[in-house]
């Protein structure tokens, strides 16, 4: 590969890493927006919505490849197989999203007299009834692992070289944000809450993630595999419908809380009390 080019491209990476995110992202949202909207005729199939979530994997592969080759790949999944990390960040990572569903089915029972159904977490928006495992598969797989191999896995660690994890963390919440900008055109939960009331929602929400993420990250020593689950397993649980209507206000509620206490516990260098992880 031409060396000119990929040092450019090493020179610019966490540039060309983002507007490439999007526009891989964004190539599938808009036609379906579009599409969903009236203002193109074509039919274009809502489903496609979730290869969008590979924009930021493909993105991250992309720069990867041309920057450093072979090697770099390497690093970039590295953290895929990072299982053996501290006990504690293993059981939040997995457990807290199931945990503060149940209390959320709890709450919707306490509140409107009924359990809420369960069998609603195999149904998962514009796609046939896939069951218990085959929506959780599909969360881990592209909003899971789709977009935590881009937002995390290649830009966190990049970000936090030259500066603090909080910086990082904060600049990654924001930019991940409007890269949802395209859905509040077409998916149900967010047009429900529209633009103006949706995004500042949204922003609050993904930036709270965006330091718990970090700090999950950070403090096992760059387990992407720990990010991807705990981002699939949130996901999957707080959108679902069988939580009823306080799944998904009590989880986000809970992450904001999380973040305020990373922040002030941590402090801002690290988020984490071990070093910030970089490459």
């Amino acid at each position: 590969m031409n060396r000119d080019l990929s040092a450019w491209v090493a020179r610019y990476a966490l540039l060309l890493y983002f507007l490439l995110a999007y526009a891989l992202s964004w190539a599938i949202e808009i036609p379906v927006a579009l599409s969903m909207q009236g203002v193109i005729s074509a039919r274009v199939p809502p489903s496609l919505y979730y290869f969008a979530s590979f924009g930021p994997f493909l993105a991250a592969l992309v720069v990867t490849i041309v920057a450093e080759g072979s090697n770099g790949v390497r690093r970039l999944f590295a953290g895929l197989v990072k299982w053996r990390v501290g006990r504690g960040y293993a059981i939040f990572a997995i457990l807290t999203p199931p945990i503060l569903f149940a209390i959320a089915v709890v709450v919707s029972r306490l509140l409107q007299g009924v359990w809420p159904d369960l069998s609603l977490l195999g149904d998962i928006d514009y796609l046939p009834h896939l069951g218990f495992l085959g929506v959780l598969g599909l969360w881990l797989l592209t909003f899971g692992l789709g977009e935590e191999t881009g937002w995390r896995g290649f830009a966190l660690p990049r970000l936090q070289a030259g500066r603090s994890a909080f910086s990082a963390a904060l600049i990654i919440g924001v930019l991940h944000t409007f890269w949802h900008l395209p859905a509040f055109f077409f998916r149900d939960t967010y047009t429900a809450m529209g633009l103006l009331l949706g995004l500042p929602m949204l922003l609050v929400s993904v930036v709270s993630a965006s330091f718990i993420m970090t700090w999950l990250y950070n403090g096992t020593h760059g387990s992407l595999l720990m990010v991807v689950l705990f981002h699939g397993l949130f996901n999957f649980f707080s959108v679902s419908e069988a939580g009823g209507e306080s799944a998904a206000i009590i989880m986000s509620a809970v992450v904001v809380f999380w973040a305020v206490r990373v922040v002030k516990v941590y402090g801002r260098e690290n988020l984490a009390p071990v070093e910030k992880w970089v490459v």
